[in-house]
């Protein structure tokens, strides 16, 4: 058996679903896979170390048009695959009938967030049954999504969780956050950091603006802001006034991000739900990050972010439009380091016991009855 992976989202090209996709590829036989993906600056020196087959279409984007979906089953038959995984369900989902006709006889199509506004409008919704219909598992990253996707889809569809793991051998207390401390000049000051894209639903605006009530309890606290994305400028605008104590670290690559999450006390995200409920955070694969480098976490209320955090025990959950109980929470974790430390723990605890890879990549097996 072979499984073929068709996806849109994969590396070298960076992002959530493509760490997600990459990571459970390594969870399937190296010698039974082939990915079927676009073409990305880069990709022919990235795809010489992998341990599997890629196939590159021309395209810069994979989407269900004629001509991918006639190349997408040329590929199928080629490799002889009888398994296709769809990296994200909507809309390469649409391709599922054309690829049962041609053979596939296990067709698993992941859902990551985006599917639930799918899920909310009448054509697109219309689709998503369609998707459904061809598949034989559908999963979805968190309960939450779970809620809102199923009733789009047609009555005797299978819905499954399947969520991202976490890596915490690189994930871990001590992996690095002196250095970024040293070379950043942050010393032993109380540090919260927030590593995320900068665009308006990860809530950095909030940070911003609850860190004078922070710095009233906390004078010498620094907001550490590690990413880059559209609404930077207007960040740093909005943080001017408070000089040196929030810092912008700009773009980091992936493969440096743990070091700074470990270089913080607490890792903060409050993020929220945009454009009346279709634009959430689907779950926040980084808030299981920061928990397993023991940090205890502040996270918006929104969407799928529940099933990231622990409330009380591992972090908390706060209204993200409420800069007031945002502050009231990174000041009680600052001020009360033996606690934070208990929360830290019991984070890095839950995140090793329930979210690995290896266990992500078990469910992925026995979904495609591999």
């Amino acid at each position: 058996m072979t499984v073929l992976v068709i996806t849109n989202d994969f590396p070298p090209r960076q992002g959530g679903i493509e760490t997600f996709v990459r990571s459970l590829c390594d969870e399937l036989p190296a010698d039974e896979l082939v990915v079927l993906t676009s073409h990305e600056p880069g990709d022919t020196q990235y795809d010489a170390s992998l341990p599997f087959r890629v196939v590159r279409d021309r395209s810069t984007m994979l989407l269900p048009t004629p001509r991918i979906t006639r190349y997408a089953v040329q590929v199928l038959r080629e490799y002889g695959a009888d398994r296709v995984v769809f990296g994200a369900a909507a809309p390469l989902g649409l391709m599922g009938p054309a690829l049962r006709r041609a053979g596939a006889r296990r067709i698993v199509a992941l859902t990551h967030g985006h599917e639930t506004w799918w899920a909310g409008l009448p054509g697109s919704r219309q689709a998503l049954r369609r998707i459904g219909a061809a598949a034989d598992v559908v999963t979805t990253v968190s309960s939450w999504c779970e809620q809102r996707i199923a009733p789009a889809l047609s009555p005797g569809t299978r819905i499954e969780r399947l969520t991202p793991g976490v890596d915490t051998a690189r994930f871990f207390p001590g992996c690095g956050g002196d250095a970024v401390r040293r070379r950043l000049g942050l010393g032993d000051r109380p540090v919260v950091v927030c590593v995320s894209r900068v665009i308006a639903r990860k809530g950095q605006d909030t940070l911003i603006r609850a860190w004078p009530r922070v710095l009233a309890d906390v004078p010498d606290a620094v907001l550490l802001l590690v990413g880059d994305g559209p609404v930077r400028a207007r960040l740093e605008l909005l943080a001017e006034p408070l000089g040196e104590s929030v810092r912008f670290a700009g773009a980091v690559p992936w493969q440096d991000i743990p070091p700074y999450v470990d270089a913080g006390d607490v890792f903060a995200m409050p993020c929220r739900t945009r454009r009346f409920g279709l634009e959430p955070e689907a779950l926040g694969i980084v808030t299981l990050e920061a928990a397993a480098t023991g940090k205890p976490v502040v996270i918006g209320d929104s969407g799928g972010t529940g099933d990231t955090v622990r409330h009380g025990r591992t972090g908390y959950l706060v209204d993200p439009y409420n800069p007031v109980a945002t502050a009231v929470r990174l000041v009680e974790l600052l001020t009360d380091p033996v606690r934070a430390k208990m929360l830290g723990e019991a984070g890095r605890q839950w995140v090793a016991a329930e979210w690995s890879w290896a266990r992500s990549g078990a469910e992925l097996r026995n979904l495609l009855d591999v």
